[in-house]
């Protein structure tokens, strides 16, 4: 079952299927290693839900939701 990455709850996990988004947002999050088949779990959301931070490949990553909308994950 794949989920969008702004719709995780705090400490969910999985797996990172597809990335979306137009040219400009999705050739960013490749460059910040945001990448299918990369695990990527979520560690906290703001008090307004923007941005969150996720863990990836290692390091700490705060994405903006509309970002992390882009993002399909496998739980």
């Amino acid at each position: 079952m794949t989920k969008l990455l702004s719709d995780f709850a705090v400490g969910q996990s999985g797996k990172i299927v597809k990335v979306n988004g137009d040219g400009a947002i999705r050739r960013r999050l490749f460059d910040m290693g945001v990448t299918p088949g990369a695990e990527v779990m979520l560690r906290k959301k703001a008090p307004l839900g923007d941005p969150l931070e996720v863990n990836l490949r290692g390091y700490e990553l705060t994405l903006r939701k509309v970002e992390a909308a882009c993002v399909e994950v496998e739980a």
